[in-house]
């Protein structure tokens, strides 16, 4: 996965691009927002999160002016896409930990799903260093800028609260979402653990590195499809226990 020119911690958002609305969009406003975001989750698939914003407007066939209307930075489109992964992520481990009884098969079943829908290429960066450096807790922390400028009048100061105020949400959010996918991932490694199914020194963020890493970008789409299943073959068979000899 590309991660590059993205500055997560200092992306923000705008009431338009993360449900602060309070009246709904208009019917092609709201077809316009669907399809940049439809067409952001396919360049950020293929190229990585460092793809610029003219190649998602080009891909929705909107101008980029449009794109920035929705969401008035790249960083801002980023960390939707991501919060929308993250999420759709969250959901496909809960069905398979409440749809299969083998706890190796709920593994294998959220790991097949999570890599035949992409997910491993829009992985947000905070999920993936979770388990790998530290406590939990500790890696998801966001930091909000402090946005003061010499000399700003009291009109800018007051945007720039808001800004801060919108990034504190956002960013709260953000470590709710990874949050609840660390901790059902959490609950189908344990289980699977338990069962002596699953490698003792496995942990949930070698799981998620196995999303990240069975997902290979290639510009045909059977040759990828048959690669990623290949690859996580190999990889599921790596995380599998085996008995003493």
């Amino acid at each position: 996965m590309h991660i590059q020119g993205s500055h997560w911690s200092t992306a923000v958002a705008s009431a338009d691009a993360n449900g602060g609305r309070s009246t709904p969009l208009r019917v092609d406003a709201q077809r316009n927002l669907e399809h940049v975001l439809r067409a952001a989750r396919e360049v950020f698939g293929e190229l990585g999160y460092g793809a610029p914003m003219e190649d998602v407007a080009r891909r929705a066939r909107v101008g980029v002016g449009t794109v920035y209307r929705r969401f008035p930075s790249k960083d801002v489109l980023v960390r939707r896409i991501a919060e929308e992964e993250t999420a759709r992520l969250t959901e496909q481990a809960r069905t398979a930990l409440g749809q299969e009884d083998e706890p190796w098969s709920a593994l294998s079943r959220f790991l097949r799903t999570s890599v035949a829908s992409g997910a491993g290429r829009l992985l947000p960066p905070q999920v993936l260093r979770v388990g790998v450096d530290g406590d939990a807790e500790e890696q998801i922390e966001a930091r909000v800028p402090q946005q003061r400028q010499p000399g700003a009048t009291g009109g800018q100061l007051h945007e720039l609260r808001l800004v801060e105020q919108r990034a504190a949400q956002v960013a709260e959010r953000e470590d709710s979402g990874a949050a609840a996918l660390l901790e059902v991932v959490g609950r189908l490694v344990d289980r699977a653990r338990a069962a002596g199914q699953l490698r003792p020194d496995v942990t949930v963020a070698d799981v998620l590195l196995v999303i990240a890493t069975a997902a290979p970008s290639l510009p045909d789409a059977v040759q990828q499809a048959a690669a990623s299943s290949r690859l996580l073959d190999i990889l599921l068979e790596g995380l599998r226990s085996r008995p003493a000899e």
